[in-house]
């Protein structure tokens, strides 16, 4: 499937293909207007609004189905050592999980296209809505700080892939940043240390737009938006990577003030949209809408393509961890038992009842800024023992009748590291954990199930950076010498 042309309408989720364009970046929404007057109302812009966070849920992006996955859901965990190929796969996502992609690798094209469909969207939301600041400017601050929060988030996602550095001041290439809707734009890649300051401006200016605004964007039931709260989770998110570790902490802090962790009574309810407990900001699916997690259980087609994996499953406390029980289970159908990640299983229904997969996208959650808390500290002359401390508060909300540990260095840190595996499994997180902190994926022999599955992964392997679509390398003359080295 090859993306030409992104058609972004006022409707809730509008996504649509057609005839050629220039570059793959040129994502200019088609309307019979003129751009500046599309929105008249701040009510158009809100509606707009609206359409930029119906995108996350397009396949590529937070969604899945038929030969794409969840780009920034599954697919870090199964490209990693968390979910494991099972002899029941049809290959449709082999060259991720085999690290075989090349610039002309299909799915790639996909995530590219869904993260600037996003960003195509905000611009336009953006575009000429300070004409309301003087009558309503806690409105704007409203709807701008959003969708500035939503295009500073897609580009650090796509930095996330493509990026062949995470230094803060580092030279290497990393993204094309997108602020304007333009089509006849040819953009050309910025360093990392470019790139960092323009995903910086834009969720910045987000936190303080969304201090001042004309109504409460979330409520506690309900999560839906990136509220002030949501930013400073993102930030702190984007901080860790930069190694900016005062930050991380400050923005972690203030994220885990605002909502803290749920107790193991409630946490089992979050995973089937019973409760929102620390989700800070979940991205809604509703039937017809897709689903968030294609592969890691079974579905309408009595496949397990991916299983969790027994290596990782061995790092539980299998009767006290509150986790386990929610992350994992096991299903038999025509009598053969399968193991399944569970935590996206469906609203209504738990193992062995059959699931629809349909669920909502936990983005961020109050564990995550636990984990990112402690590690800031753990790396931070003189914080060692809060960052334990956070480990144990974290672990003591999960596991029954923990006994806290007391752990320095290296093995504090080794600590913390399996911790986010286990916390965060299926979320998203692995392949760029293990990217940020260089290190080389080791995939159990007794895991794999296909002889086809590569076991490690050097950490210097240039498939930790993902290569640009070969149709924006032919469409656009100013990246065309960008390409992502060694490819």
């Amino acid at each position: 499937m090859k993306f030409k042309k992104l058609y972004i309408a006022l409707t809730i989720g509008a996504l649509l293909t057609a005839g050629g364009c220039d570059s793959v970046l040129d994502v200019e929404p088609e309307f019979v207007k003129e751009g500046s007057q599309i929105f008249k109302t701040l009510e158009e812009y809100d509606f707009a609004l609206t359409g930029a966070y119906a995108l996350f849920r397009q396949t590529g992006y937070f969604g899945s189905g038929g030969q794409t996955t969840s780009t920034w859901g599954n697919l870090p965990d199964m490209m990693g050592d968390n979910l494991v190929r099972t002899n029941e796969d049809l290959a449709n996502w082999q060259t991720q999980c085999n690290w075989t992609y090349t610039a002309d690798e299909n799915d790639l094209e996909v995530a590219w296209l869904a993260a600037y469909g996003v960003i195509s969207q905000a611009n336009l939301v953006l575009r000429n809505l300070d004409q309301f600041s003087a009558t309503n400017p806690q409105a704007v601050n409203r709807i701008k700080g959003q969708a500035l929060a939503i295009r500073g988030m897609a580009h650090f996602d796509l930095f996330r892939y493509w990026a062949e550095s995470y230094d803060r001041t580092s030279s290497a290439l990393g993204i094309p940043y997108i602020e304007v809707v333009n089509p006849e734009a040819k953009p050309s890649r910025l360093t990392v240390q470019l790139s960092y300051d323009k995903i910086f401006a834009d969720l910045t200016t987000a936190e303080t737009l969304l201090g001042d605004v004309d109504r409460t964007i979330n409520t506690a039931s309900a999560r839906y938006y990136l509220d002030r709260t949501a930013v400073r989770a993102i930030l702190a998110r984007v901080n860790l990577y930069a190694k900016d570790y005062v930050q991380a902490e400050n923005y972690a802090t203030l994220v885990i003030n605002a909502i803290g962790l749920s107790d193991r009574t409630v946490f089992p309810n979050i995973w089937r949209d019973a409760a929102m407990g620390e989700v800070i900001w979940s991205v809604a699916f509703n039937l017809g809408e897709g689903v968030p997690s294609a592969g890691v259980h079974i579905a309408g087609n009595n496949r397990n393509r991916f299983k969790p994996s027994a290596a990782l499953e061995a790092t539980y406390d299998q009767t006290n961890d509150i986790r386990f029980s929610s992350y994992f289970a096991t299903r038999s159908l025509s009598g053969t038992p399968r193991r399944i990640v569970s935590k996206f299983y469906a609203r209504n229904a738990a193992p062995p009842t059959a699931g629809d997969n349909l669920v909502n996208w936990k983005a961020i959650r109050s564990g995550e800024m636990f984990l990112i808390r402690a590690e800031a500290r753990a790396l931070q002359a003189g914080k060692e023992s809060l960052g334990m401390d956070d480990l144990n508060a974290l672990r003591a909300a999960r596991i029954t009748a923990y006994t806290p540990e007391v752990l320095t260095g290296q093995a504090l840190l080794d600590a913390i590291a399996l911790e986010r595996r286990k916390e965060l499994v299926a979320e998203g997180h692995r392949w760029f954990d293990l990217k940020r902190t260089t290190k080389t994926i080791s995939r159990p022999v007794g895991d794999a199930q296909l002889a086809s599955t590569p076991l490690t992964l050097g950490a210097s392997a240039r498939e930790w950076n993902w290569p640009i679509p070969t149709t924006e390398i032919n469409s656009n003359p100013n990246i065309r010498t960008q390409q992502t080295s060694n490819y």
